[in-house]
């Protein structure tokens, strides 16, 4: 187990060479759940994530030989990245296995940071495979992205900071994947005040800490999508699993669609980038899936910024369509003329803004003198979506699910 001791030690050997990030309140997120929200921003480090605390951890603490030997890791964004930045600061040959799917800006990012970067296998499983065989061949020693003392202690250096940045903190709230930044976070937050409670959060598609709390032991749990792919982890740290049952109060989840709200609950309301990982600790909050908050000093970790472009417009869609701004309905109309100038009339009268519009008359269930339109709305929120729903209703027209 790592020790209050060892984190300190992790604090003084790796001070002035990360960001000591802020913790600010947040009065607009405080006022989501009636008590007082706090952010830790750790998607302001160099690299746009916490990792580099651990991988600057472990590898200061490796001896000459391992130093000239180098290191390798297996990772698809914030490990790779963070071990491959502090590696060439610290004059180490890095090598990163990275999944063929990775990202290129991501590969590219760590290539930028002096990394050999090796492609390989279609998941992390398959890619922390090959990285253990090239580690066999060439004789790098392993910086594991979560299960290991010197990275857990690392991460744990944040804990030492929210104790002094926030001293009236009630509730540590954080994404959970392989464990290692709660396991150190924890740690440092309990050996010194015992009473703040710490939950943890995961993606209820992947949720291996949970399950490995209910089993009573680590399991490996079946595959699955998310777009929090900092924390899709099937299998949590045999290390990290020993912390979280002895520091960890709570474990919970949060949806897809939860996760994809947070990340734009983010960029609205607090004017920052954030990954979906770590957006799972502001959807736990906001959509109370953790009890008694009430006049609690909440502190929501922001444990990394790096994500990609494309995926962010895909979750700002799912996090519209969540809140209710953005609607997608099917109308079977009648296909004569006039038919859609009447359509989108009625949909003006609603105020609604027609972002998409097709029409479609080759469906197999429709009748020769029936069209069907695949609308894509602009709307207000909820309220409104049903309010547009009662009118066309009351138009006369059929609403189908889009």
């Amino acid at each position: 187990m790592v020790t209050l001791q060892d984190i300190q030690a992790a604090r003084a050997r790796i001070d002035g060479q990360v960001v000591l990030t802020p913790c600010t309140p947040s009065e607009t997120f405080g006022e989501m759940f009636g008590g007082h929200a706090w952010f830790k921003f750790e998607n302001l480090q160099r690299t746009g994530s916490f990792k580099e605390r651990g991988a600057l951890n472990r590898m200061m603490l490796l001896t000459e030989d391992e130093r000239r030997r180098g290191v390798i890791a297996a990772s698809a964004g914030n490990h790779a990245q963070g071990v491959a930045y502090h590696a060439q600061r610290l004059g180490i040959p890095a090598t990163i296995v990275m999944p063929l799917r990775t990202p290129l800006v991501k590969v590219l990012a760590t290539e930028r940071y002096g990394a050999r970067v090796v492609l390989h296998g279609s998941v992390y499983d398959e890619a922390m495979a090959e990285a253990l065989r090239i580690q066999a061949d060439e004789g790098q020693t392993l910086i594991h992205p979560f299960d290991d003392p010197g990275i857990i202690a690392g991460q744990g250096t944040i804990g030492l900071e929210l104790l002094e940045q926030c001293p009236e903190m009630d509730v540590l709230v954080c994404g959970v994947g392989g464990g290692g930044i709660i396991s150190g976070i924890a740690t440092a937050i309990k050996e010194t005040r015992p009473e703040v409670r710490i939950v943890g959060v995961e993606s209820a598609v992947l949720p291996a800490a949970l399950r490995a709390r209910e089993a009573g032991r680590v399991v490996t749990i079946p595959p699955a999508e998310t777009i929090a792919d900092g924390i899709a982890v099937r299998r949590i740290g045999d290390t990290t699993f020993q912390h979280i049952e002895r520091y960890v109060d709570e474990l919970v989840t949060v949806s897809e669609e939860e996760i994809a709200a947070g990340v734009l609950l983010l960029l609205e309301r607090e004017k920052t980038v954030a990954e979906a990982a770590c957006a799972t600790a502001v959807a736990a909050v906001v959509d109370g899936h953790i009890a008694d908050l009430a006049g609690r000093n909440v502190v929501m970790m922001l444990s990394g910024g790096n994500i990609d472009v494309s995926l962010m417009s895909r979750i700002i869609e799912r996090g519209l369509v969540q809140d209710g701004r953005r609607a997608y309905m099917r109308v079977r109309v009648k296909d004569r003329p006039g038919a859609l100038a009447a359509l989108t009339a009625t949909l003006a009268q609603t105020g609604a803004n027609i972002l998409k519009l097709d029409h479609n008359r080759a469906q197999a269930d429709l009748w020769v003198t029936e069209a069907e339109i695949d609308l894509g709305l602009e709307t207000r929120g909820r309220a409104h979506v049903e309010q547009i729903r009662a009118q066309l209703v009351d138009a006369g027209y059929e609403v189908l699910p889009a």
